[in-house]
């Protein structure tokens, strides 16, 4: 998970609460000092650090909890609060077509984010057209073209010509109005005056909806400075912050941002074309604390390719009836909704497990060997597991270069996954959410 190291910490402070046997000075003192730590060794600013903690503390001491909340519960949710408080303003963003103007230093990710950008509108239905508007770097252009062709998107460049805003004009004629328009510019190794003259240029020819800037969360702090800077001079409508994965300046960066004036739209979360994500606040810290991202989950279930399936799927798994046809149809959509790690992290409790790397790659891998066995099946055998006696199962086994055991370890994992699953839909709040998105499940039990 994104800043899983601030997570991880933040997640302690809450175990910490919970198994206190009193609310009291002493333990309170221990938590402010915790979230402290946390949040420093996160690189988010010491004075914002020591004012969110100093709220914490005053607001423990000052305010009573609701009619019955528990104190614990209450000093949780001041901590989610103020963890919340600092990292900006939910602001929606509509999937249209619009003209959006991508700004940024060299070296930022700039010319990739605006792939993932193109990925993130065709996936919701949106078609995309990108303009090489970078008249500095060939490559950029070169780069550019070939995300177009990855995305399946329009694409248009002039290589001969040298002015940005011409190129701009030129692809405005080009493409079809129902296209977002997405121009990614030059960029240079700081905030000069010709580089802010050519964005002024590009700006007043392509007449964007949106200016976003594309931020390295590797600046840490020094983000929010950067990001100040282009605000004033082109008035930025958002933030997307590339490479939080992988930077321990993560914090930083999205406090220094959230505080620039500039809210931040998306988050990079890695290097493939479908790693970009929303950054809405209150969904962030709800992951970041352990508290889960239900909505998130169903969204990314919304993106999948073979979505009725996986429709069918869901409500099989609710109603009881869930078959290894029901089976193979959850494992494609898992396998395009991504990694086990960032699904887990959706639900509430499953991002505080210490789940060990190898061992969630050899499920992956051991899961995949589950399909390759399930596609040697019947139609018949998918729709009735109950058949699969030992004659079946050798046959199954030889069909799919698998040994008996592995096929009879797929049915013992059916069975487990079909009880456990049903059991966790039978959380009411879970449950709830998935009804709503999948309407009834029929005869489910209540």
């Amino acid at each position: 998970m994104v800043l899983d190291s601030l997570g991880k910490s933040l997640r302690g402070v809450l175990q910490k609460i919970a198994r206190g046997s009193v609310v009291d000075e002493a333990l309170l003192s221990e938590v402010v000092r915790d979230i402290q730590r946390a949040l420093l060794q996160a690189d988010v600013n010491v004075q914002l650090t020591l004012a969110l903690t100093q709220r914490v503390r005053r607001r423990a001491v000052e305010e009573k909890p609701p009619a019955g909340v528990s104190l614990r519960d209450f000093l949780v949710r001041i901590i989610y609060e103020e963890v919340r408080g600092i990292l900006g303003k939910d602001r929606p963003f509509d999937l249209r077509p619009k003209k959006i103007l991508l700004a940024g230093l060299f070296g930022q990710g700039k010319t990739t984010t605006a792939g993932k950008l193109a990925r993130y509108f065709q996936k919701r239905g949106v078609r995309v057209g990108l303009v090489a508007a970078d008249v500095h770097r060939p490559a950029a252009v070169d780069q550019l073209e070939q995300l177009s062709k990855k995305v399946g998107c329009e694409f248009y460049a002039n290589r001969s010509e040298k002015r940005a805003e011409v190129i701009v004009e030129e692809a405005l004629a080009k493409f079809p109005p129902h296209l977002a328009v997405l121009v990614d510019t030059a960029g240079r190794s700081g905030i000069d005056p010709d580089l802010i003259e050519e964005l002024k240029r590009v700006k007043a020819a392509l007449q964007p909806d949106e200016v976003l800037l594309v931020l390295d969360a590797a600046m840490g702090q020094t983000a929010g400075r950067s990001a100040e800077a282009f605000h004033k001079a082109v008035g930025l409508t958002g933030v997307i912050l590339t490479k939080i994965d992988g930077s321990a300046k993560g914090g930083g960066a999205l406090s220094a941002v959230a505080v620039s004036g500039a809210p931040i739209l998306f988050i990079g979360t890695g290097e493939h074309l479908d790693e970009l994500e929303r950054f809405e606040p209150t969904r962030f810290v709800s992951r970041l604390l352990g508290m889960g991202d239900i909505q998130g989950l169903l969204e990314r279930f919304e993106e999948l390719s073979d979505k009725d399936a996986a429709e069918k799927a869901a409500k099989a798994l609710m109603s009881g009836r869930f078959t290894l046809r029901d089976m193979r149809s959850q494992l494609d959509s898992l396998g395009e909704m991504g990694p086990f790690s960032k699904i887990l992290s959706a639900f509430p409790g499953f991002s505080s497990m210490k789940v060990d790397d190898k061992e969630l790659e050899q499920t992956q891998k051991r899961l995949r060997g589950f399909r390759v066995i399930l596609d040697s099946m019947t139609g018949e055998e998918l729709d009735d597991p109950q058949l699969l006696k030992a004659d079946r199962i050798h046959r199954i086994a030889r069909g799919s270069g698998h040994r008996p055991q592995e096929v009879r370890a797929l049915l013992k994992h059916y069975e487990t996954t079909r009880k456990a699953a049903h059991g966790l839909v039978s959380n009411r709040r879970l449950r709830r959410q998935m009804e709503k998105q999948f309407g009834a499940g029929g005869d489910a039990a209540p």
